[in-house]
């Protein structure tokens, strides 16, 4: 299967996305959203390797990526980082090494003990973490490396994600688009069937806007729920009402120097933008 970049550089300047990525590549086999740095890091190699996978492309010098997600397994890591490392290296071919450091998880992401990973740090969101967070990317880690989840763990997590239902959405004080998503994802892949969420449907904006909000009929939309939201109405097997805005809007978000940011009006270039943008991306141009 050939690369993706001509198709997705028809709305977007992929000479200089692709530069933004390589340029942040370290002898590590890590990398770092900001280039003058050597802090290589699992957040940003895991978006690395994301966005090449979406653009069908191969991680240069994979063996050494492979290498440093592994050696960053420890156990002082955050569970969201284990669990990207691990679905980095399914991604990478490695599934065999990243089964060999399930166990970890488990010391700190344990349903049996009602030890759900709230506030251990380590959330990969902007600003604070959700209560499903550390649930969606452990169950995302298992799926990628074909961990099956014994039954009683899939009804503990199963009552443990009820738990923030509020009508068919989710949230705590109110539903909101991540943890909507996070939510649905996470039943879903445990085998079961929840009910369609209007939810993602009422954060859709069209019209002047473009994208998606965090909560229904408000502005302004920002890349975070604008992701979950196109994932949520892709698992729901919906349609999105206006992908030629949502295209608009993702365009909006790219920096000269070739990365995204998370809003129109202002935000710097990272890994994790990047690759939300270009799934948005993928995701809108199937329906033009």
């Amino acid at each position: 299967m050939g690369s993706k970049l001509y198709e997705i550089s028809r709305f977007i300047d992929g000479n200089s996305l692709i530069r933004y990525v390589e340029d942040r590549r370290h002898e590590d086999g890590g990398y770092c959203f900001v280039s003058v740095l050597d802090d290589t890091n699992v957040n940003d190699t895991y978006y690395a390797v994301k966005i090449h996978e979406l653009l069908n492309m191969e991680v240069p010098e994979k063996e050494k990526t492979i290498k440093f997600l592994e050696e960053a397994i420890q156990p002082q890591t955050a569970v969201v980082a284990i669990a990207m490392a691990l679905e980095g290296l399914a991604i990478l071919g490695a599934k065999d090494i990243a089964r060999e450091h399930v166990d970890i998880v488990f010391t700190k992401y344990n349903p049996l003990e009602d030890k759900f990973a709230v506030g251990l740090g380590g959330s990969e969101e902007f600003g604070t973490a959700t209560p499903l967070e550390a649930t969606y990317w452990v169950l995302k880690a298992f799926k990628s490396i074909g961990y099956r989840v014994e039954d009683e763990l899939k009804e503990r997590i199963r009552e443990f994600v009820m738990r923030f239902r509020m009508g068919d959405a989710f949230g705590v004080k109110h539903p909101t688009t991540t943890m909507t998503y996070q939510a649905l994802y996470s039943l879903n892949a445990l085998g079961y069937r929840p009910p369609k969420a209007r939810h993602f449907k009422n954060c859709e904006l069209c019209g002047d806007w473009g994208g998606f909000t965090e909560v229904p009929y408000s502005l302004p939309p920002y890349l975070e729920p604008t992701f979950y939201g196109t994932r949520g109405i892709e698992l729901q097997h919906e349609t999105p009402i206006c992908p030629k805005r949502h295209i608009w809007f993702i365009r909006q978000l790219q920096n000269s120097n070739g990365g995204f940011r998370r809003s129109i009006e202002l935000g710097i270039s990272n890994f994790q933008n990047t690759y939300r943008a270009l799934a948005v991306l993928d995701f809108m141009m199937g329906y033009l």
